[in-house]
């Protein structure tokens, strides 16, 4: 891992993904999460406060990257119930079948390099009736901001950890077995259009 993943990019993360519009998005779907929880892509811990400690049993935060669990410490230390680290990729959850009640994953999709082998293992570890809860940026319905999504979307990627702007969130749920319950979406607030288009909902395995 060079230097600017390892030091550099975890610290503009953070704040990327920690400004006040996000957070809110975040308050959306969080709170939604019960019993043994897995977050996939848990970064810095920026969704910790949002978990209600009443219905949390378990946090399983899945987080390869050193840089970030670093970085989350001071959030997972803070936390009102057990957060363990998994530090593995989302293409290789190290939790049995059936061991979740939720998933939680928030501006996590948009990075994982085999979306549609993560998703599945989303699903394999999900319980009968378990919920995914789902918060992502993606590909927008507006033809001119797709196009610019489409030519950085190259560079942005390289930048932003592996960050794609141009994803279509609904269709990558739904591709991997997911039936998708309620789902919202819009452009957020004071956030550049190419990659402010949201989509907010929950899902469960078909």
């Amino acid at each position: 891992m060079s230097f600017y993943e390892n030091k550099v990019l975890p610290h503009l993360l953070h704040l990327a993904c920690g400004n006040e519009v996000v957070d809110r998005q975040r308050a959306k779907v969080v709170p939604e999460a019960y019993g043994r929880v897995l977050e996939v892509g848990m970064g810095s811990g920026l969704n910790i406060p949002h978990y209600n400690p009443d219905k949390v049993e378990l946090v399983w935060g899945l987080e390869p990257s050193e840089g970030m669990r670093r970085k989350g410490r001071k959030n997972v230390a803070a936390a009102p119930f057990q957060v363990q680290w998994l530090d593995l990729a989302a293409e290789e959850i190290p939790l049995e079948n059936a061991s979740a009640d939720t998933v939680v994953l928030t501006y996590t999709l948009c990075t994982i390099p085999d979306w549609h082998r993560a998703l599945q293992e989303m699903r394999r570890v999900l319980k009968p009736g378990g919920r995914l809860l789902f918060c992502e940026h993606g590909s927008a319905p507006d033809e001119t901001v797709r196009k610019w999504q489409e030519r950085i979307n190259p560079l942005w990627r390289v930048v932003a950890g592996g960050c794609n702007v141009n994803r279509a969130i609904p269709h990558l749920i739904a591709s991997a077995g997911f039936g998708i319950d309620r789902m919202d979406s819009g452009y957020l607030p004071k956030t550049p259009r190419f990659a402010g288009f949201n989509y907010w909902g929950t899902a469960r395995p078909r």
